[in-house]
C-alpha cells in the first residue's frame, strides 16, 4: 500500500495525469550499462542517457558483477539529476518510476530497484518493476514507424536469442531460444578465441569484414531439426580447431571470424524465415545488441521479402541496454494502472512466459 503522500491517483482518472501525459523515469541497470530516460506518452522520449562500463571490465576480459554493481551506486542518481536537467522537468513532474527487475546480473539489479523503489516512494508516485526483455520487444515502437501488433520478434543479445510472437504489451509466445549459449555470447566468446579481447562482438564484425567468403566451412547448429530453438555453444569448438589446425597461417583470424559470422547469420535468418512461415507474421522485429550487425541485417531483409514481411528495428543505440525502453515498458503498463508494491524485488532469472498483459 502506498504512502499518503501520494500526488495523484491512479493515471486516466479525474485527478490524475492522462495516460497521453503520464511521464515515467525509466532506470536500466541489469549488467554494465548504467542508463537513465524520461518517457512520456503524447511526446514520446523526453530525454535519456546511457553509460557503459566497458572500460571498467575490458582488463578483466568480460564483467566483473560486483564491480558493475559499484559503478551503478555511483553514477545512477547524478544520471538521474542530469537527465530530468536535460529534459527541463522537476522530480515533481515525474509520475512514475519503472525499472529493470530483471533478469541480469542480481547485485546490478538491485542497484536500479532499490534506487527506483526509493525514489518513487520519495516523490508520492507509482513504480514498477519491468522484465529487460520485454524492454527490447517493445523497444522498436520508440521509432516513429511505430511496428503494429502483432509481430514476430528476433532478439539476439548477449545472455538471450529468442524468437517470440510478440501479439501485445505482455501477450508472448516464446516460439524458440537457444538451448546452450546465446548468439552475442557466442561472439564474445570466439572473438576472445581469436584474441580480439573485450567486447569481442563487434571486433569479430569488423575482422571478417576483411575475411575471405567461403575460405572455411563452420557447421549451421540445429538447421537440420525441426522447430525454432538454436545452439551455439559448438560453433565455438568448430572455430577452435580450425585455429589449431590453421597454425601459423595469417589469414586464419580473419577467414575464420568471417566463417563463424556467415554460420551464426544463417542460422538465425534460416529460423526467423521459418517462424515468419509459421505464424504468417508481416513484420519482423530484431531487437538486442547482435541486431546491429549489418550482415544479419541484410540478410533478414532478404528472407523477410521472401516472405512478403518486412523488418523493423530499434536505433543503433537501443538495440542494446538502455532506459529508453524501461521507460516505454512502464508506462505502457503504469498507464494501465499496474503498481508494484513497497518491497524492492529483483529476479536474476525471470522466465518471459511468466508475464501477463496490464490488468490481466
Amino acid at each position: 500500500m502506498y504512502p499518503q503522500k501520494i500526488k495523484s491517483p491512479p493515471p486516466g482518472s479525474a485527478a490524475g495525469p492522462h495516460p497521453r501525459r503520464l511521464r515515467t523515469l525509466g532506470l536500466e541497470t541489469s549488467c554494465d550499462e548504467t542508463a537513465v530516460a524520461v518517457y512520456e506518452g503524447e511526446a514520446g522520449l523526453l530525454a535519456h542517457r546511457v553509460y557503459t562500463q566497458t572500460d571498467l571490465h575490458e582488463i578483466w576480459g568480460g564483467v566483473v558483477p560486483e564491480l558493475a554493481s559499484r559503478d551503478h551506486v555511483r553514477r545512477l542518481l547524478p544520471m538521474i539529476r542530469a537527465l530530468l536537467a536535460e529534459a527541463g522537468l522537476a522530480a515533481a513532474d515525474v509520475d512514475g518510476v519503472a525499472y529493470t527487475a530483471g533478469p541480469g546480473l542480481i547485485g546490478a539489479l538491485l542497484v536500479g530497484a532499490t534506487v527506483g523503489r526509493c525514489l518513487a516512494y520519495a516523490w508520492g508516485v507509482p513504480a514498477l518493476g519491468i522484465h529487460h526483455l520485454e524492454g527490447h520487444l517493445l523497444a522498436a515502437r520508440l521509432e516513429a514507424d511505430v511496428p503494429p501488433f502483432p509481430y514476430l520478434a528476433l532478439l539476439v543479445s548477449g545472455g538471450h536469442t529468442m524468437l517470440v510472437d510478440v501479439r501485445g504489451v505482455g501477450d508472448y509466445r516464446v516460439l524458440g531460444e537457444s538451448l546452450d549459449d546465446a548468439a552475442g555470447e557466442a561472439f564474445d566468446k570466439t572473438a576472445k578465441l581469436l584474441g580480439l579481447g573485450y567486447p569481442g562482438g563487434p571486433r569479430l564484425a569488423a575482422l571478417a569484414e576483411t575475411g575471405r567468403p567461403g575460405a572455411y566451412r563452420l557447421p549451421r547448429p540445429m538447421l537440420d531439426r525441426p522447430g525454432f530453438d538454436f545452439s551455439f555453444s559448438g560453433l565455438k569448438t568448430a572455430v577452435l580447431l580450425a585455429l589449431r589446425a590453421a597454425g601459423a597461417d595469417p589469414a586464419a583470424p580473419a577467414d575464420l571470424a568471417r566463417a563463424f559470422e556467415d554460420a551464426v547469420v544463417e542460422t538465425l535468418a534460416t529460423k526467423a524465415g521459418r517462424a515468419l512461415a509459421a505464424t504468417g507474421r508481416t513484420t519482423l522485429v530484431v531487437a538486442g545488441g547482435v541486431g546491429a550487425n549489418l550482415r544479419l541485417r541484410a540478410r533478414l531483409a532478404e528472407v523477410a521479402a521472401a516472405q512478403g514481411a518486412r523488418t523493423a528495428y530499434p536505433r543503433a543505440e537501443f538495440c542494446t541496454d538502455n532506459a529508453a525502453m524501461i521507460a516505454l515498458a512502464g508506462h505502457e503498463r503504469l498507464a494501465a494502472g499496474e503498481r508494484a508494491g513497497l518491497a524492492v524485488v529483483a529476479r536474476a532469472r525471470w522466465p518471459l512466459a511468466e508475464l501477463k498483459p496490464p490488468g490481466a
